[in-house]
């Protein structure tokens, strides 16, 4: 008899007593589904004359369907350590949320809210209306609205204030970030015409002058995002880009990509500016995102002067990039923290890495030395070592952070290898592979992220 009609068959092998006491752990449709996956290889590998009859016993096939079953029923999207040193790591989900918003999240998530009711009114009420006075406050603006994204912001607001006429911005600018998202793209989808000045290392204030005619919407100002240019390099300054739209009473819009709220210059040595100073330079609308150096959930935040919001509020496509519930509790919860610059810095997340100093740094990695002391398998060695964190998401693209690094390495197996290894961990590791050596930054490594990365480490075998 040949190996190929050998294979049990579905209904035989769901008599089987290993699988009949797993009925009630699974939906039926599921533990069929497995079943017939594993069949179907079987025969596929029967076929190819691979195997022997002892992979169609049944405590072996009974055991490749649990594998089948864990995997098909084990969720996509799931938790990870990240020890890559990248604090706002766009593949990761970008910041990490404050505990803060925790509590709040739940209760809005879990039932009903005054989402769109105004319940001082007793009426339909707006969305937004829960976040755009604080966001006002933070930055000193007059209106604001919050989408879903920041791409979603400076379409809509392109849409409402330059559609069908030309939109002046400096070619040094024209960037593509993460994604494929380029700024002549969404200018294009937006309807507006792109008016390019300047050079690719330099533009002057009489460049935009010079573009300006009766068909020009707006100025536009846009964040290069991770993309520097060094060396013989010019730029028009917001403050400039104002100053030139004033003499021809044309709207300034600046896209700042990461919308830092807080001055980071005294901590890291260098700095961009705040929302609120672009906004006192007289800048009428600002884009950012709400999930970078902000530090909280994915959305686009617009703010500025309340004549060039109000179309937007008005917009058709409003709807199409609104934001939910969820978003907004999030956001409301964690612009808050931003009242006081020192709880914002000591609870959030991304600003609590970022001013993570190397003497704090060093006693983490000791730390963790010592907790793993005993629990390493034999031929796992770990060690720490100096080396440099980045900050990610397109803010401060020149800038290394000194940090401390955990060495991992495994006798017989290579640094790839064991990258491998922790990234398919019931909670993955991720790290960095450098110069032959895997590499953990404790920068990006959370407090609660350490009871799995020493379990992970721990279950290493040769």
């Amino acid at each position: 008899m040949t190996l190929l009609s050998k294979i049990p068959k579905v209904d035989k092998v769901l008599e089987w007593q290993g699988i009949k006491a797993i009925h009630g752990h699974y939906p039926r449709p599921v533990l069929l589904k497995a079943v017939r996956v594993v069949l179907a290889e079987l025969r596929l590998g029967a076929l190819r004359g691979e195997g022997d009859p002892s992979v169609l016993e049944e405590k072996a096939v009974t055991e490749r369907i649990m594998r089948e079953l864990a995997t098909s029923s084990a969720f996509s999207l799931k938790r990870v350590v990240n020890g890559t040193g990248v604090i706002i790591h766009t593949n990761l989900g970008r910041s990490p949320l404050p505990e803060a918003v925790r509590q709040g999240l739940n209760d809005i998530a879990c039932g009903y809210s005054n989402l769109e009711f105004d319940l001082e009114k007793g009426a339909r009420g707006s969305r937004c209306s829960h976040v755009e006075n604080i966001l006002c406050e933070l930055t000193g603006a007059e209106a604001a609205l919050v989408v879903n994204n920041n791409a979603a912001a400076v379409l809509l607001a392109l849409s409402s204030l330059a559609a069908g006429r030309e939109v002046v911005v400096s070619r040094g600018e024209l960037v593509e970030i993460g994604g494929s998202f380029r700024i002549p793209d969404v200018m294009r989808q937006s309807g507006a015409v792109l008016r390019e000045v300047g050079t690719t290392n330099r533009t002057h204030p009489d460049d935009y002058r010079s573009a300006i005619n009766a068909a020009t919407g707006l100025l536009l100002k846009v964040h290069t995002s991770n993309f520097a240019l060094v060396g013989f390099t010019s730029e028009v300054s917001a403050m400039d880009l104002v100053a030139i739209a004033r003499e021809f009473t044309l709207p300034v819009m600046a896209d700042v990509g990461s919308g830092n709220l807080i001055d980071l210059a005294p901590m890291l040595g260098t700095g961009e500016p705040t929302v609120r100073e672009i906004i006192r330079a007289g800048v009428d609308v600002i884009t950012f995102s709400g999930d970078k150096l902000l530090g909280g959930p994915q959305a686009g935040i617009i703010v500025g002067r309340r004549n060039c919001l109000e179309p937007m509020k008005n917009h058709p496509l409003l709807r199409a990039v609104r934001v939910d519930k969820l978003t907004i509790a999030v956001l409301e919860r964690t612009l808050r923290l931003y009242r006081d610059d020192r709880q914002a810095l000591a609870l959030i997340p991304t600003l609590r890495m970022l001013a993570m100093g190397p003497s704090e740094l060093k006693a983490r990695g000791k730390r963790l030395l010592q907790r793993l002391r005993g629990k390493l398998p034999p031929g796992v060695t770990a060690s720490i070592e100096g080396g440099f964190s980045q900050v990610g998401g397109g803010a401060f693209p020149l800038l290394e952070l000194p940090t401390t690094l955990l060495a991992v390495a495994m006798e017989g197996v290579s640094p790839l290898q064991l990258e491998r290894r922790l990234r398919n961990c019931d909670v993955p590791v991720l790290g960095r592979v450098y110069r032959e050596r895997f590499l953990l930054d404790l920068r990006t490594i959370q407090d609660d992220d350490i009871p799995p990365l020493v379990a992970a480490l721990g279950s290493l075998e040769g």
